[in-house]
């Protein structure tokens, strides 16, 4: 793949650009702003616009030229952001219903019940976050903190048997696994494939004109879908990996 031909780059966000619910850090905020120097940036993520802020936006240290070039796709990008006259807008917001999100929220509690699953004793947050265009269940609740989420993964994790369950209660919707402790339900159809055909109708970029980076491209992964839309893809193994090959494209570019 010759990076130079390519228009935009397109991340996926928590296990690729930083852990898990952990800001960016200072040598990515850098590369970011470089590589914004030369490419347009998209991310997609599960989690909602004011994580974005959190962990990425707060972070980044980067002139309002460059944010122009930066373009936001939140909730599995059931709603985008750009950057325009010195703030954040969102252009679209893929709504559910509240009866869609409350049939939602009630399978989980039948789901519960059915497989004799109990929370953890202390939570972080909601367990069964409401972001309207998403529903999201996080086991130990939004805002634990990731050694434990780490350590509930190993040891606890019953995602895949609460799939199950869902997946007989919520045909018509798409139900994920992402990140260490989430499960991200949306409409059917609404997918980081979708986020991708997205982006080329609002930013008017070919997908042969992208590459999307995301550590979960395997069968099964969140950032899986995208392969169906013919996008070139990189898998990376963390952020560490995800700076490696940022540096690798700054070359490439500063020779060029």
């Amino acid at each position: 793949m010759d990076i130079q031909t390519k228009k935009l780059i397109v991340f996926d966000f928590d296990g690729t650009l930083n852990a898990s619910k952990v800001p960016i850090d200072s040598e990515m905020d850098v590369l970011l702003g470089k590589l914004l120097q030369e490419k347009m940036v998209a991310i997609i993520s599960g989690s909602g616009f004011d994580y974005y802020k959190l962990n990425i936006l707060d972070h980044l240290h980067c002139s309002e030229d460059l944010l122009k070039k930066l373009f936001l796709f939140p909730t599995s990008s059931t709603r985008f952001y750009r950057y325009e006259q010195g703030e954040w807008k969102q252009i679209y917001s893929d709504e559910m219903s509240f009866w869609e999100r409350e049939r939602i929220k009630n399978a989980f509690e039948k789901v519960f019940r059915e497989i004799g699953y109990k929370h953890p004793e202390t939570l972080y947050g909601e367990v069964v976050e409401d972001r309207g265009t998403q529903v999201t269940f996080s086991a130990l609740g939004q805002q634990a903190p990731l050694d434990l989420k780490k350590k509930w993964k190993e040891t606890q994790d019953r995602r895949p048997e609460i799939i199950k369950g869902l997946q007989k209660h919520l045909a018509d919707f798409e139900v994920r696994m992402p990140g260490v402790t989430s499960i991200d339900i949306t409409r059917k159809g609404i997918d980081k494939g979708y986020g991708i055909v997205q982006i080329e109708k609002h930013l008017h970029v070919k997908v042969s004109e992208m590459v999307f980076v995301g550590d979960a491209l395997y069968e099964g992964g969140n950032d899986h879908p995208v392969i169906r839309t013919g996008i070139d893809t990189l898998a990376v193994t963390g952020p560490e990996d995800t700076k490696k090959l940022l540096k690798e494209w700054l070359k490439i570019s500063q020779k060029a």
